[in-house]
């Protein structure tokens, strides 16, 4: 299966608290949440839908999967929804070391060796394991090169604090842009491929 991550990002690259309604929202501070909440238009929202819809299985972290589990998993009309009934009935795996009996129906936690186990449901054959979320597992997902595609959907606001999608000292990638629009709201999504190392000038 193809790896693809897909971030909700302002356009100084923060990625917490897009929704601005749980604790995960405030960690340290943060108190620009929301951000995300009314930006795009129709195209967008259907676009999103459309991806969840498209995904073969899910990967998260331990964060992201408690956060969308508390929405998408719980509540009834969420559940109901296009996005709730596909992260529902979905194979749904979770990179953590705490997490021991999932609530959620479909859910496996990875084991200890999580490069295994993920490079393990890459070789599944065809279809798409998306990352939604989980900034930290993206990181580290970058650095040990299992990352296909990214898609960042990015909203027009600098919020000036909050985790961002990169670490500060991280590895560094080169991307090769596949396809790109935006909305009539100025939302943008643009998708990625990494294609090695960057080239850097020598003098």
């Amino acid at each position: 299966m193809k790896l693809k991550t897909i971030t909700q990002v302002t356009l100084d690259g923060v990625t917490q608290g897009n929704g601005g309604s749980t604790a995960e929202d405030r960690e340290g501070g943060f108190e620009r949440g929301g951000w995300a909440r009314g930006a795009g238009d129709d195209t967008t929202r259907d676009h999103i839908a459309a991806t969840f819809q498209r995904a073969d299985a899910f990967l998260f972290g331990r964060r992201t999967y408690d956060i969308l589990l508390s929405f998408w998993g719980t509540m009834d009309d969420l559940k109901r929804h296009p996005i709730g009934m596909a992260l529902s009935a979905k194979p749904k795996y979770v990179a953590s070391q705490t997490l021991t009996a999932p609530d959620w129906e479909s859910t496996e936690v990875l084991g200890d060796d999580l490069f295994a186990a993920i490079t393990e449901l890459k070789a599944r054959g065809e279809g798409e394991l998306q990352v939604h979320g989980s900034s930290r597992l993206i990181q580290w997902l970058l650095e040990k090169g299992l990352v296909d595609e990214m898609e960042l959907i990015t909203i027009p606001v600098v919020v000036g604090q909050g985790e961002r999608l990169f670490a500060d000292s991280g590895s560094d990638v080169a991307m090769e842009l596949i396809s790109s629009r935006s909305d009539s709201k100025g939302v943008m999504i643009q998708t990625y491929r990494p294609v090695g190392t960057p080239s850097y000038a020598t003098h």
